[in-house]
């Protein structure tokens, strides 16, 4: 356990030192541009670390009220969009004359740039929350599908073999082997489709929504340098749902499919 600590802490410590170099860098340079260059707006293009921070913690409390409208709008189009990314491609997994006739438009369906999707659709709806919805499950569904369909027909051969050489009925085979083998490509269809779903929910609220962080990040953008600090501390929000979202993701990928070998114990340190 000792030395799984070590690791554990040699693997952070790295990345809190590249991390806190890059808060300095980013200091050095704002102060640079305000006050060497002189630049025009400076802390519009690069502010000051600390004064974000600042105005974070003096709004926090909307910040989180904003950011959660955002991210429970989010998490219910992902979670549609997941459902039904995962049953389309059981489907095409289950057929091949399912999988001809919508693997083209499941396709087809991701060359509309989702810029141009959402005030289409909020113009339709007509309602927010249902805007952002659809469009968090549908940045989610196509991923989903596609990386949960490579899963259930990427089974090793021998497995197969194994099972029938047992006389396995057919689903037998494809609840005992086909969907546990599919699941790290789904969880990684999962973490790819998180923080995109948080970005579609985000964009649809900058069409116009009353709630969400989008609508602060919008409201502050249009205030100007003012209200600079707070328009940035809405950027930190809008990355912090996406990593989040990301983190959970994994957190649940971690208990279901505990048997990846990036979720082992390496070294094999037992003290």
């Amino acid at each position: 356990m000792k030395g799984l600590r070590f690791l554990r802490y040699g693997r952070l410590l790295p990345a809190m030192a590249w991390g806190l170099g890059l808060l300095i860098l980013w200091e050095a340079a704002s102060w640079y541009l305000l006050q060497v260059r002189q630049v025009p707006l400076a802390q519009s293009k690069l502010p000051y670390i600390h004064e974000v921070l600042s105005a974070f913690a003096e709004y926090g409390d909307t910040l989180v009220q904003e950011g959660a409208v955002t991210f429970g709008n989010a998490g219910l189009g992902f979670l549609l969009g997941a459902a039904a990314g995962a049953l389309l491609a059981i489907l095409m997994s289950l057929s091949k004359w399912i999988e001809h006739l919508a693997f083209p438009y499941a396709v087809a369906s991701q060359m509309i740039p989702i810029l141009g999707l959402a005030p289409i659709l909020y113009g339709i709806v007509h309602d927010e929350r249902v805007a952002r919805v659809l469009i968090a499950g549908y940045i989610t569904f196509f991923p989903v599908s596609i990386n949960m369909l490579r899963g259930l027909r990427g089974v090793e051969p021998s497995a197969l073999e194994l099972l029938y050489s047992y006389a396995a009925k057919p689903w037998n085979i494809y609840f005992k082997l086909r969907l546990p083998a599919s699941l790290p490509g789904l969880f990684s269809g999962l973490k790819i489709a998180a923080p995109l779903a948080v970005t579609g929910a985000i964009l649809v609220e900058l069409m116009g929504a009353r709630h969400g962080i989008g609508v602060i990040m919008l409201r502050n953008l249009y205030y100007g340098p003012s209200h600079t600090y707070m328009f940035w501390s809405t950027v930190i929000v809008g990355a912090l749902l996406g990593v989040a979202s990301y983190a959970l993701i994994g957190g649940l990928e971690r208990l279901i499919a505990p048997w990846q070998p990036e979720f082992r114990d390496k070294g094999g340190d037992r003290l």
